[in-house]
């Protein structure tokens, strides 16, 4: 029995040198511990932890374990950056949208700008050629079963010219008219007379046939319904009408 009182001590001691000679890890041991430590320090980023709250940094093996306590901070720091790089991609992202959108509305407001000044230059040579045309287009008169142009009208004519030469689009339609005597096929042929004469006239003052169109309307149309000269006299007539 004397040996009895060696047998504990020697257990203990048997332990802790078993303990002792424990077998350091192996690289691939290292490497698991190290990403399982990464993946729980992005892990803590994504759950709102501090960088401080490293548990491994604070165990009592932490000198035995530097690779877990670097692993979990480069996990931790790995989610920082990660989310400093996407809020400055959404930043980038949301400015270029916006400097996208100012210049959408600049170049919307500039070419507003340029169609209601287009609109308001179309808008003010219309009223131009409205103008001078309500000036020229003045009626011609004939005299009782005539189609010879007046003298007092050619300067009428003269200034049809003039106007279709200043608006070389310009297109009109000359429209023969007769009083009420005399059938609806003489004055039909009669007034067909009288608009051919006009536009003659305006031939030998320059301007291209091609752009004139002639129509008789006999006395169809007459200004004045009273049997007398000073109304017939208005009915026999050639007019100048915008095509």
């Amino acid at each position: 029995m004397r040996y009895g009182i060696y047998l504990v001590p020697a257990a203990i001691v048997l332990t802790l040198g078993s303990l002792a000679c424990k077998p350091p890890k192996t690289a691939e041991e290292i490497k698991a511990e190290t990403q399982a430590a990464f993946n729980e320090g992005l892990q803590a980023f994504k759950d709102g932890k501090a960088r401080e709250t490293n548990p491994y940094a604070t165990a009592k093996d932490a000198k035995a374990i530097p690779h877990k306590i670097q692993g979990w901070n480069d996990g931790w720091d790995k989610g920082a950056a990660d989310k400093a790089a996407a809020d400055k991609a959404a930043a980038d992202q949301a400015a270029a949208d916006r400097a996208a959108a100012e210049a959408k509305a600049a170049a919307d407001a500039k070419a507003a700008a340029e169609e209601a000044a287009r609109k308001a230059a179309e808008a003010e040579k219309a009223a131009a050629f409205r103008k001078a045309a309500d000036a020229a287009l003045v009626s011609i008169h004939f005299d009782y079963d005539k189609s010879e142009i007046k003298e007092k009208d050619r300067a009428i004519l003269q200034g049809i010219s003039d106007f279709m030469k200043a608006f070389p689009a310009a297109k009109l339609e000359i429209e023969g008219h007769c009083d009420e005597r005399g059938t609806n096929e003489y004055n039909l042929a009669l007034g067909n007379k009288r608009a051919a004469a006009a536009l003659a006239y305006l031939k030998t003052l320059g301007v291209d046939e091609a752009r004139f169109t002639t129509i008789s309307y006999g006395k169809e149309k007459p200004l004045c319904t009273e049997a007398k000269e000073a109304c017939w006299s208005q009915n026999r007539r050639g007019e100048f009408k915008l095509k």
